[in-house]
């Protein structure tokens, strides 16, 4: 690269060197010019040389100017972009799958100043706004987010942070914040890109609580498995009687384990998919009716009675068909449980329920305790099912921490009753998955009533109404 055309920034001006260059020329004419007056002798030979440099030191000083302009002929040309090109990007910016948005900044001291200029479809979902115009604030409340756009907007800065909007989808968001030219009014411009990293999360998080929860649940079958083989291998080894209860309990023991790793593979196959909503269409009706069939056998077992009202038929509700029957059989299989001899547990349907219908008080004074609560919208009718059962109850303080993993209300941990404690976790995260709700009441001695209720299909405008309008099922 020609030293006139160096990048660096401590290269001296090409106006500057090419007075050194004159400087140098005028310095040697006169040494010359000296030298032929001291050396007579060699006067003409030197005053040629004098003559010479001269002759080239204006040369290179006339001709040094014009040396910058071939470098400004090779300057690339500004872009222009046509409006078939401009309709292409606008295309392209439309069906970007994340979530981009263009930002611009007022005065920095005004926080309202900062309003969404672009965005495409994908952010318009997420956030629910106008495709411009709107306030960042209200789309976006997150304080790291908005800091990191006034960091690109008069800091110049790229920055990278986590966001999580909330509500009951449990979704993590990576933004990216990043500077633009500004406008050409002089408004500071500001990229800012989201990426849903909730699949990555969730797979890690599921790696973690998978090993976390095997290694503590599976301890005491493993360890109760080790002994009775031990047992069997020395002094009860030609024990008949003893063989037999020993392996009776090892039996048992394998299929705790066995239960233990199927809720907990199937517990983390649904947070995996949670955030993610399902879009077919069930007769929640007739799911009840076929989880009823299906536990029919462990009821006549326990000697309990499985009792089905409401609608018979045609509840649909949007939904996944195997993880809504899951849901029922959860209920109704601990309804069963916790029954006594004798007793009958209520299934009830029903549909056309508003929000507020839903969360209304239960009947007979129960303590009533939401554990799951949609983000509805306005106008979403819902179809409710309900399991009540006539068994012991539970007292308030145990209501929170009914979904968590492996709790087991206290009294309650052993016996015939004994379980997984992973069936109302499963519950819980079926229904945030449906975008449903989830709540309990119960009171010690009257029983435990469970409502799980999922957004019904979506039907025309014109009969919405007449769906809200309808009376609930009693």
């Amino acid at each position: 690269m020609p030293y006139e055309q160096s990048p660096s920034p401590v290269a001296p001006a090409t106006g500057s060197r090419l007075w050194t260059v004159g400087a140098s020329g005028g310095v040697a004419v006169l040494v010359l010019v000296l030298s032929a007056v001291l050396h007579r002798e060699a006067a003409p030979l030197l005053l040629s040389g004098a003559a010479v440099t001269a002759v080239l030191t204006w040369l290179i000083n006339r001709g040094a100017p014009t040396a910058a302009a071939p470098a400004a002929e090779t300057e690339a040309p500004p872009v222009v972009v046509e409006d078939g090109e401009g309709a292409l990007l606008g295309a392209a910016f439309e069906a970007l799958e994340d979530p981009v948005l263009i930002v611009g900044g007022g005065e920095a001291d005004d926080i309202a100043g900062r309003r969404v200029l672009l965005a495409n479809a994908a952010a318009r979902d997420l956030l629910r706004l106008q495709t411009r115009g709107g306030l960042l604030l209200s789309a976006i409340r997150d304080p790291s987010v908005l800091e990191a756009v006034d960091e690109a907007l008069y800091g110049g800065l790229d920055r990278v942070t986590d966001y999580t909007p909330g509500g009951a989808r449990d979704r993590r968001w990576r933004a990216f914040s990043r500077p633009l030219p500004p406008s050409g009014d002089g408004q500071p411009l500001a990229l800012l890109l989201l990426r849903d990293e909730t699949d990555a999360r969730r797979m890690e998080m599921m790696r973690v609580d998978f090993l976390a929860n095997a290694s503590h649940e599976l301890r005491t079958p493993l360890a109760s498995l080790s002994g009775f083989i031990e047992t069997l291998k020395g002094h009860a080894r030609q024990d008949d009687a003893a063989r037999e209860k020993f392996l009776d309990i090892m039996s048992a023991q394998a299929e705790r384990m066995g239960r233990l790793v199927a809720d907990l593979l199937s517990l983390s196959r649904i947070e995996l998919n949670e955030h993610i909503p399902p879009s077919g269409r069930v007769d929640l009706a007739r799911a009840a009716a076929d989880v009823i069939d299906a536990v029919s056998l462990l009821a006549r077992e326990r000697d309990v009675t499985i009792r089905l009202d409401g609608e018979a038929a045609g509840v649909a509700v949007v939904g996944d068909r195997d993880e809504i029957i899951q849901v029922i059989q959860n209920l109704v299989d601990n309804a069963v449980k916790y029954s006594p001899p004798g007793a009958t547990v209520d299934l009830t349907v029903q549909r056309g329920l508003s929000a507020e219908t839903v969360a209304a008080a239960p009947p007979d004074g129960l303590a009533r305790l939401p554990l799951v609560t949609p983000d509805h919208e306005g106008g979403t009718a819902y179809a409710a099912v309900t399991v009540r059962d006539r068994g012991p109850g539970m007292a308030r303080e145990n209501l929170p921490r009914l979904t968590e993993r492996f709790y087991r209300v206290e009294g309650q941990k052993s016996g015939p009753k004994e379980g997984t404690g992973l069936g109302l976790a499963i519950v819980k995260h079926i229904v945030n998955r449906h975008l449903g709700g989830l709540a309990v009441a119960s009171a010690p001695g009257q029983g435990t009533a469970f409502t799980a209720w999922f957004p019904m299909a979506k039907t025309p405008a014109k009969d919405l109404e007449a769906v809200l309008a309808e009376p609930p099922a009693p």
